[in-house]
């Protein structure tokens, strides 16, 4: 528009152009109010839309915004909920490591009462496996509780005397045991004979029992290889709380040794077979003659009776 007004000459030209373009755009105003007359309704619909539209923008600008502060939020409070969790997952162990503690507190503190119930039904694997393992657990995580300062003196006490206990049980075993039952079998072959006239004097036959020298002599003879008897013994011997642990008497001299190494005293039980050995050989020399002689005289008395009816 300026320039067609500055390119023409004079003024008439110029309100001529002027009139023109005022014309134009009142002839453009009257088309534009035509149209906006023909679409009025889609025009609302439109401009409603584009407000909706532009409104549904500016909420979902305004929620994720929103969405974005609850994240961070969030995020905060997750890593200090992580921290929670491991604090309390960290106590959880912790109490759960001290319940276990009481528990074992709780069981040492019967060992005392069921170790003399052990001894006295002779059941003394059971009662070395309870005392070694009570020990080790007083002198290991159970160190620093002075409340069983006193239950830790004793059993130390107990475990450092038991294989006395032991050795003696072995003694027992292997010198009287041994030869009672060939006294037994004697004394019962005797009975029978005295019922048969002019029989023959009773004599010890021992080929037959099974003696821990046999027992040895047995596993000597082991093809190579192979577990020997001895070895095989001692791993498979357990201690059976409902039958009598006398019954067996290899058995029980297994469960013997099994305890005695068990408490770390197998060179003591050694020397201490060595050192009686003697005394204890004599001792069933002596015992062997007092039967011989009880017989014999049991014997003579029963001849002699038979020789005066009266």
């Amino acid at each position: 528009v300026l320039r067609t007004l500055s390119t023409s000459d004079d003024v008439e030209d110029r309100e001529t152009e002027k009139g023109r373009l005022e014309e134009a755009y009142e002839k453009c105003d009257r088309d534009l109010d035509e149209l906006i007359v023909q679409h009025y309704t889609e025009l609302t619909t439109a401009i409603r839309t584009y407000q909706s539209i532009t409104e549904r923008i500016t909420n979902s600008r305004n929620k994720i915004k929103q969405v974005k502060e609850n994240l961070l939020s969030c995020k905060m409070l997750l890593h200090c909920k992580r921290d929670e969790l491991r604090k309390l997952w960290i106590e959880g162990i912790e109490h759960k490591h001290v319940l276990n503690l009481l528990d074992e507190i709780e069981n040492i503190k019967q060992v005392p009462q069921k170790l003399e119930q052990c001894m006295a039904s002779k059941h003394y694997l059971k009662a070395t496996d309870m005392l070694v393992s009570a020990v080790d657990s007083l002198e290991g995580p159970l160190l620093q509780v002075e409340g069983l300062s006193d239950l830790r003196l004793e059993l130390h006490s107990k475990k450092m005397n038991m294989h006395l206990v032991l050795i003696d049980e072995l003694h027992r075993h292997l010198y009287i045991k041994s030869t009672n039952r060939v006294g037994q079998r004697n004394k019962e072959k005797g009975r029978i004979s005295s019922l048969v006239k002019d029989a023959p004097v009773p004599l010890m036959d021992v080929t037959n029992l099974s003696t821990p020298r046999k027992f040895l002599e047995t596993s000597q003879f082991s093809t190579p290889g192979s577990s020997s008897m001895r070895e095989t013994s001692l791993l498979e011997v357990k201690d059976d709380v409902e039958l009598d642990p006398e019954e067996n008497s290899t058995v029980f001299m297994g469960i013997l040794i099994k305890g005695l190494a068990k408490l770390k005293k197998i060179p003591e039980t050694v020397k201490a077979i060595q050192d009686r050995l003697e005394q204890e050989l004599k001792q069933i020399v002596k015992r062997s003659t007092t039967q011989v002689a009880d017989n014999g005289y049991q014997r003579g008395e029963n001849l002699s009776q038979e020789n005066q009816p009266r």
